[in-house]
């Protein structure tokens, strides 16, 4: 069995996380484990180990905003393989998911086995997906839109993000140590590259990312 050298596992459920984390210690004896709860841990990891060598991604973990962390990720660090670990299982998350570049695709529900199955896959090089699962047709429009956002700076990235959380760009300049003319033309730039005119329109272009609320009913 391979035993790499580091993962990181980025989900907000501790129960969950810690269940996982459990089970993956005694078959990947000698890996460390680096834990993110919220998209600002998990950037502050990818900086300090970008030699990681697995991501274990939740994508409803807080700040995510669906689909984007992944292709953010996938674009600036392209030596690290992500596997979508989520409990959205529906076809179209899962090809979604594989089209914005994971290597894999674990549903929460999965097996025990199965998972540790899984990462070895990645770790191997392969691709992951459940047994079920169907490859759809390519969706031109989502493409088109996922191009845009990895086309962006980690600083604009994590400056759109903040759009989305509804910050005034005084806010964002305080928080990123910036001046707010620097903040301006950061949104000029992102504003250019996600072809819209202003901070609504672009929330709404990553909104195109998002993923379906999960019904728990």
């Amino acid at each position: 069995m391979i035993q790499p050298e580091k993962i990181i596992i980025a989900d907000d459920h501790p129960l969950f996380r810690q269940a996982l984390l459990g089970t993956l210690k005694s078959k990947f004896i000698t890996t460390g484990w680096l834990e993110a709860q919220t998209i600002p841990e998990l950037e502050q990891l990818l900086t300090n180990h970008s030699e990681c060598d697995l991501l274990l991604l939740d994508l409803n973990i807080p700040g995510a905003h669906g689909f984007n962390t992944l292709i953010h990720v996938r674009n600036h660090y392209p030596q690290i393989p992500v596997v979508i670990v989520s409990a959205h299982e529906d076809q179209d998350t899962i090809s979604k998911s594989m089209e914005y570049g994971a290597a894999g695709f674990i549903p929460k529900s999965t097996p025990v086995d199965l998972i540790v199955t899984a990462i070895q896959q990645v770790l191997l090089g392969n691709v992951w997906v459940p047994e079920a699962f169907e490859a759809s047709e390519n969706n031109n429009e989502s493409t088109d839109i996922s191009e845009r956002v990895a086309s962006l700076t980690q600083q604009q990235y994590k400056i759109l993000l903040m759009f989305a959380q509804g910050m005034l760009n005084k806010q964002i300049a305080y928080d990123l140590h910036v001046s707010e003319a620097t903040i301006k033309a950061h949104a000029t730039a992102i504003f250019r590259k996600l072809n819209v005119r202003n901070r609504t329109q672009a929330v709404i272009a990553i909104g195109q990312l998002d993923i379906p609320e999960l019904n728990l009913d």
